[in-house]
This record gives structure tokens, C-alpha cells and sequence, in this order.
């Protein structure tokens, strides 16, 4: 089973998004805060991170920079998933490490298509 750890602080979107996960037999855990997602990366060592941009104290970009510089979360593909929907920030996202951006909201289609993408890009490296 696939391990997907969802870090939002929106508990709505992360209603959301697990329920659509959850749906296709993903395992979900999920982080309210860029600093708790970091923490439950390395604990729980999921398959892939959806990563929201704006959250408060560490943002979706720091966190995203922290753990694809760590060795011990290096391997793990970040899709971005933000209302953030400028050229600029998906190019940033890139840059700090990202897999892949998608701009909410989300359809259930585009977020599995690109969860399958990145870990299959994953599989391959």
C-alpha cells in the first residue's frame, strides 16, 4: 500500500485530499504545519508528500528545500499542491526540490495521474 503524507493546514483540503486518496487505498497520514511534516518524514517515511505552499512558521518551499537537501528524505518525491498558481511559483517549487505542481483546487483525475507520475519517476531513478 502507498504511503501519502498530506501536509496542509486547511483541514478542509486535507478532508479533501484524503478522501480521494484513501478512495484508491492510499495510506494517509497528514501535517498541519511545514515543521510537523518535516518531523513525520522522517518517522513515518512515506512514499510521496503533497505539500501545500502557505502555511504558517515554515512554508511549503522551506519545507520542501529541507527535506530534499536531507539524505534521509532525499528519496522521497514532493507534489506541490497550492492556490499559488503563478508560472513564478511553480518554478520556485522546481527549484526547491518538487516533482511536480498542481494548483488547487485539485480534481481526483489530475491528483492521482500525478502521484503516479512522480513515484513512477522515482522508481526509475
Amino acid at each position: 500500500m502507498t504511503r501519502v503524507l498530506i501536509v496542509d493546514d486547511s483541514p478542509t483540503e486535507t478532508y479533501v485530499l484524503r478522501g480521494m486518496l484513501e478512495k484508491h487505498d492510499y495510506q494517509v497520514s497528514v501535517a498541519a504545519s511545514g515543521e510537523d511534516g518535516i518531523k513525520l518524514a522522517h518517522e513515518a517515511t512515506p512514499d510521496l508528500i503533497l505539500m501545500d505552499i502557505v502555511m504558517p512558521g515554515v512554508n511549503g518551499f522551506q519545507a520542501t528545500r529541507k527535506l530534499t537537501k536531507d539524505p534521509d528524505t532525499a528519496h522521497i518525491p514532493i507534489v506541490i499542491i497550492s492556490t499559488k498558481d503563478q508560472e513564478t511559483d511553480r518554478i520556485w517549487g522546481m527549484r526547491q526540490g518538487a516533482k511536480d505542481y498542481i494548483s488547487k483546487p485539485v480534481t481526483e483525475q489530475t491528483l492521482l495521474e500525478k502521484i503516479q507520475s512522480a513515484l513512477k519517476g522515482m522508481r526509475l531513478a
